[in-house]
């Protein structure tokens, strides 16, 4: 898989950069990628089912970790049914959290 953001996801990371402070959710894998990082923003891959997604929003949004909008920024983040794992903006290595 190329470093390249496909032309679907191409406008989302510019529109990212001029909002303040987002938290951006999405059902598409192509946004789980560490070259996303950014300390103005935060991509959340929901790897759920799409009938899913609320009831894991909902389990994010309030984690120890996540419930701040300060805690957030600079962090892409993969939701799956077992936890939650990120990269963060400098660090170098995936951080792992167990439901």
């Amino acid at each position: 898989m190329g470093e390249a953001l496909c032309k679907d996801h191409e406008g989302i990371i510019p529109l990212l950069h001029r909002l303040k402070r987002s938290t951006f959710f999405t059902l598409d894998h192509g946004f789980y990628r560490p070259m996303l990082r950014h300390q103005g923003y935060c991509l959340v891959f929901l790897d759920t089912w799409e009938d899913e997604a609320a009831e894991y929003i909902r389990r994010f949004l309030p984690h120890a970790a996540f419930r701040t909008q300060a805690q957030r920024m600079g962090k892409v983040v993969r939701v799956s049914h077992n936890g939650a794992s990120y990269w963060q903006v400098n660090m170098k290595k995936v951080q792992a959290l167990r439901w």
